[in-house]
């Protein structure tokens, strides 16, 4: 009888400088079947990231010796493009954009299910795996650079504003699933600002123009997605 190959568990970085709570989330992603690590220090992280070879990183912003949005920037620069989950009690807008320039995959606010967790990295695994980790996000003729944030369309560049790149950005990085009108509003403007549907509706009108109507979907009631 032939021995089974097993497949190869995949490794995760925890950077949270909160033990107990990075106890617990390796707990879950052990049980869930991959192999949790541990950081609880920025400037660890950073060395951790690129001279380890991890599959994907759960990543605080609140850390001591460099905040989380630091050691993403030293790790995109320094060429570690695993998915990134951004795990934080800030929930403003400034700081998920900064996340996201930065060059995170996600964001969860705490507090959360860890079981969310699980889900939200399996879901960036599979992505990651689909365009073989590369940093560029495609959609048929649309193609994301996440590194230097820029749209480009059968090869030639895109021209939006930057409420226009937020919204098309998320939608890249969400490609394959419904996007409502208030996650929109929530990912575009400040949080204390609440966006009416008509000016989302508007945005998106003006990304349609410029990208090709056919690329974005409506789901009447629902919202809107990348139909490629």
């Amino acid at each position: 009888m032939e021995k089974q190959k097993r497949a190869r568990r995949m490794r995760i970085l925890i950077v949270e400088d909160d033990a107990l709570l990075a106890a617990s989330l390796g707990a879950v992603l052990d049980e869930a079947g991959f192999v949790a690590e541990t950081s609880g220090d920025g400037n660890e992280a950073v060395f951790l990231g690129e001279t380890e070879s991890y599959d994907a990183a759960v990543l605080d912003l609140g850390l001591p010796g460099l905040d989380g949005v630091s050691v993403l920037r030293h790790w995109r620069e320094n060429g570690c493009h695993i998915p990134v989950l951004i795990l934080t009690a800030r929930a403003r807008w400034s700081d998920k954009l900064a996340g996201f320039q930065a060059g995170a995959d996600d964001y969860l606010v705490k507090p959360f299910l860890p079981e969310e967790v699980v889900l939200r990295l399996r879901a960036l695994l599979r992505r990651d795996k689909q365009r073989g980790g590369d940093t560029v996000l495609t959609a048929g003729p649309l193609e994301y650079d996440t590194v230097s944030q820029r749209f480009r369309l059968r090869g030639q560049a895109v021209d939006l504003t930057a409420q226009e790149q937020r919204i098309l950005a998320y939608l890249m990085h969400r490609r394959g699933a419904t996007v409502t009108r208030a996650e929109i509003g929530e990912h575009v403007y400040s949080r204390d600002l609440e966006p009416d549907s008509n000016s989302v509706d508007v945005l998106i009108g003006r990304i349609r123009r410029k990208i090709g109507a056919d690329l974005i979907g409506t789901r009447r009631g629902l919202g809107f997605r990348l139909t490629i």
